[in-house]
């Protein structure tokens, strides 16, 4: 099976001494495609140096909302200088976070609102972080209200977490769910409904590494090659049996596609 992983910090300082050994071992696991994302200044460009080194990566470039109240002017206008890089397909990853509140709520509105505004005027998608504290969901209704009222906006929701009707009315308005390992974590059980109900066209998986390790996976550091656990949580939700292997090539035919449909095949994907 193809496998896709939508969202992947290989920049953080977790692979510092063997990122390209990681790259390398996502690749012999059938990784065909990564997204790495930056959350500010520094990491959007370390995000680009790495594409420049393996072609067959991509990159986005942003301001998480942790960092909403961190970045000066300088670092911002740097970030949107390199959102106009062909090589980066998405802005991001941007958002809400009332969880943790790293940064205040009003800063991380001011943020999301500047990153939507780059997404919007270069027509590349916005890769959307989304967490409330367990049981609540007003950061979710938050960032649907600031999607819908920029009609035209094309999103991924990274590593779901929510509420099922806030998938749906998610999709509704055109965006792309993507699910990680945090859909297997207690307290996010909605997340194996999204990923039954979710049309292909707009389904991805991930892995968030270094972050998020699937059961089975890593504890310490979360990589790229182990997109494929959740790949087949999300494909045994969809009734792909084990064994089935027509299925699950087409389910990897169609991630692929969900993905190159978001953020463009323009360039040569060979690994270097």
């Amino acid at each position: 099976m193809r496998l896709i992983d939508s969202h992947c910090h290989l920049q953080a300082d977790r692979f510092g001494d063997d990122v390209d050994d990681v790259i390398a071992a996502a690749r012999a696991a059938g990784v065909d495609r990564i997204l790495v994302p930056g959350w500010n200044a520094w990491s959007s460009e370390a995000a680009l140096a790495l594409v420049a080194r393996h072609p067959w990566l991509d990159a986005a470039v942003g301001v998480h909302p942790h960092d909403a109240a961190k970045v000066t002017d300088a670092e911002w206008a740097r970030v949107a200088a390199l959102a106009a890089d062909d090589r980066v397909v998405a802005i991001g990853e941007t958002g809400l976070d009332y969880d943790r509140v790293f940064s205040p709520i009003a800063d991380q509105h001011a943020n999301l609102h500047r990153n939507l505004a780059l997404a919007l005027d270069l027509d590349k998608p916005a890769i959307l972080h989304c967490r409330s504290r367990p049981g609540q969901r007003d950061a979710q209704d938050a960032l649907l209200a600031e999607v819908r009222a920029r009609p035209g906006l094309r999103v991924v929701v990274h590593s779901f977490s929510g509420p099922v009707d806030y998938a749906t009315a998610m999709i509704d308005l055109g965006a792309v769910i993507s699910i990680s390992g945090l859909g297997f974590r207690a307290g996010e059980e909605p997340t194996a409904e999204v990923a039954a109900r979710t049309p292909a066209d707009c389904l991805l998986v991930e892995t968030d590494s270094p972050f998020l390790s699937p059961p089975g996976g890593p504890r310490g550091r979360n990589a790229p090659e182990w997109v494929r656990i959740t790949a087949d949580w999300v494909a045994e939700r969809r009734g792909i049996v084990t064994g089935d292997e027509a299925a699950r090539a087409a389910f990897g035919e169609a991630l692929v596609a969900s993905y190159d449909a978001l953020f463009g095949g323009r360039r040569d994907r060979t690994p270097s």
